[in-house]
């Protein structure tokens, strides 16, 4: 049997049931451990994350990427035996591929796309689907702002993410170009200020789009303040 190389993750089943009503399969959690092993590992050769520790590791990358999406989660959907829709999704920016994985862990019937304008990084997340047999997850290696001109990537994904890259507003004219009209665009922030929201709502606009929703909550361990920004496209 393989040694394990790095410490194991913390299930956190009860914690994940009461904040996202929501907790991975065993198969998952195997998945999380595995991703949770080549970050750390990569991290020798690559600066991927500064968040190595198993718990904060588990709250930081993990539980954030999925709060972000936590209403296309599938317990989430009226009826015993309902199952999500097929979304397209974009993560852009994706750097280590957060929150783009974890997403595509806890959505496998979802087409991934991992965004990021490092060439190293994205050879790393190449490697790194290729060693978990990670089917619903593309990379892409380009600029945002580039890419999303592009025929074949414009209005066409159903959710665009957007965590840590950028200025809100900056954030705002990187995804919503990618979007079908009716598509979604989440930004993770941290803290959240009036002058953020009236700055966006003014780009937003001009991007055809709106802030449909601005959800704060804390971080269940260490209770660091979040928000998520929703963006609707309202046409294409």
């Amino acid at each position: 049997m393989k040694e394990r190389s790095v410490a194991v993750l913390p299930e956190m089943h009860e914690i994940w049931q009461q904040t996202l009503n929501w907790q991975p399969s065993i198969a998952q959690q195997v998945q999380f451990q595995q991703l949770y092993e080549a970050i750390v590992i990569g991290n020798q050769k690559l600066n991927l994350t500064r968040i190595t520790a198993p718990e904060e590791f588990w709250e930081k990358h993990l539980w954030d990427s999925l709060r972000g999406i936590v209403s296309l989660l599938p317990t989430n959907y009226v009826g015993a035996h309902s199952c999500p829709p097929l979304h397209k999704i974009i993560d852009i920016g994706t750097g280590a591929g957060f929150p783009g994985i974890p997403v595509a862990i806890a959505l496998p019937d979802a087409e991934v796309t991992l965004l990021d304008s490092t060439q190293k990084k994205v050879a790393f997340l190449n490697s790194l689907m290729t060693e978990m047999n990670l089917q619903n997850i593309q990379n892409l290696v380009g600029r945002a702002e580039n890419i999303n001109k592009q025929p074949q990537q414009s209005n066409n994904y159903d959710i665009a993410l957007v965590r840590a890259v950028a200025a809100a507003d900056v954030c705002a004219n990187y995804a919503l170009p990618f979007l079908k009209a009716e598509g979604l665009a989440v930004l993770y922030r941290g803290n959240w200020t009036k002058e953020e929201q009236t700055t966006l709502e003014d780009t937003v606009k001009k991007l055809s789009g709106k802030i449909e929703k601005i959800e704060n909550f804390t971080t269940p361990l260490s209770h660091g303040i979040r928000h998520c920004i929703y963006l609707r496209k309202i046409n294409s």
